[in-house]
């Protein structure tokens, strides 16, 4: 029982910060325009405000993992939507569009499941 408690602490912790890697690859995107580097670099941390919002729910979560776990849930179902609708509107693909909600939003559900598991075997 003890090795199940020790992957369930650590395996949520992995998954969100390589999520949270994943999405700050993004802000790759704000060097491609025409801009002095100062207007780059400042693009470069506007795009990585999701990064950093989504590091201060980790560090939350990773303290008080019920709380953290539903946050991070809560984030992943709100923002389903809006990234879906986002996604169909340029691309016009249902499977595409679900894709990207997949790649984006359903990591965050799971990590916030995981932490819930997380916190229910420590606490039994």
């Amino acid at each position: 029982m003890k090795n199940y408690i020790k992957l369930f602490h650590w395996l949520p912790r992995i998954l969100c910060i390589l999520a949270i890697l994943f999405i700050s690859m993004f802000a790759g995107d704000a060097f491609e325009h025409g801009d002095t580097i100062w207007q780059k670099l400042g693009a470069f941390f506007m795009h990585l405000i999701p990064s950093f919002f989504l590091l201060v729910i980790l560090i939350i979560a990773w303290y008080k993992e019920f709380w953290g776990g539903l946050i991070f849930i809560f984030i992943g179902l709100v923002l389903t939507p809006f990234i879906f609708n986002h996604n169909y509107k340029m691309n016009e693909s249902v499977w595409m569009s679900l894709g990207i909600i997949f790649t984006i939003t359903f990591p965050f559900i799971l990590v916030g499941i995981l932490f819930l598991v997380s916190h229910k075997l420590k606490n039994t």
